[in-house]
């Protein structure tokens, strides 16, 4: 946080500021970024202000409203590397314990971000869909083509998303109220990841989306969202957390399918090639 310029800012105009405002700018600091990442309402509540005191703090700071003060805030972090600062903290990069227990902490808080009813109706999704597409960031793509390779032999029609806009294109053009799209969709959000998106929402096609908790911009247009907490960012963004989530609704998926017939032959087709 120390080389954010929006934090840094909060913090040099504290002094300057009146009561009201100080109390926004202390729950700002205190949970940074994330604090500014929900309602005006709900940040004024936090800070036992009113919504139009805590309003006339973005504008001292010369942002037109919360909005611009939350976009500003959220390119300051796509801008910014985990690993990066991981590595360039200032006692030197935690060992491997540390990042162990980072981990664990992190997977717990992953696994209880997806509750049972949510799982199952993922698993349905899954399971009913005429067809099932799914997509990732430069490093979640890896996690999508995980989902696409299980997937395949749990069902027909479980599909990764290509790459050439072409291909991408004719896969589009074919979607419709019955399909699902699987988006992985993590900090730095893809811009790619959203054009495919909102180009299968027109046709129709519904959203599953797995993100985080800076919030990707598509979690409007999902019909089912799971949104893993920040702690399960880890210090390198770690895979593990997305792959559980990926594994328990490929666990959903399989229990409305009873797909061991289909499971056999993929085995037998597997040996005899």
């Amino acid at each position: 946080m120390e080389n954010d310029p929006i934090a840094s800012r909060l913090g040099a105009v504290y002094p300057e500021l009146p009561p009201g405002e100080r109390a926004v700018v202390r729950v700002l600091l205190d949970d940074y970024p994330f604090a500014a990442l929900g309602s005006l309402r709900s940040l004024a509540e936090r800070a036992g202000v009113s919504p139009p005191t805590a309003s006339r703090l973005f504008d001292r700071l010369g942002f037109d409203g919360f909005a611009a003060f939350q976009a500003a805030v959220r390119a300051g972090a796509r801008d910014r590397s985990q690993l990066l600062e991981y590595v360039t903290h200032d006692d030197g990069p935690p060992g491997p314990g540390r990042a162990a227990e980072e981990l664990r902490a992190g997977l717990d808080g992953t696994l209880a971000a997806l509750p049972e009813a949510l799982c199952h109706t993922v698993g349905a999704l899954l399971a009913e869909a005429g067809s099932v597409w799914a997509l990732g960031g430069p490093l979640s793509e890896l996690a999508a083509e995980y989902l696409v390779r299980q997937l395949a032999g749990l069902r027909p029609g479980a599909h990764r998303v290509p790459g050439p806009a072409s291909a991408r294109a004719r896969a589009v053009l074919d979607l419709g109220p019955s399909d699902v799209v699987v988006a992985y969709d993590f900090r730095r959000y893809s811009d790619g990841t959203a054009r495919f998106v909102r180009a299968a929402r027109g046709r129709g096609a519904r959203l599953v989306l797995v993100t985080d908790a800076w919030g990707s911009p598509l979690a409007a247009e999902a019909e089912a969202l799971i949104s893993l907490p920040r702690e399960a960012a880890g210090p390198i963004a770690p895979l593990t957390h997305e792959i559980a989530v990926t594994e328990l609704l490929l666990v959903a998926a399989a229990a409305r399918l009873a797909p061991a017939r289909r499971l056999a032959d993929l085995d037998a087709l597997t040996r005899a090639l």
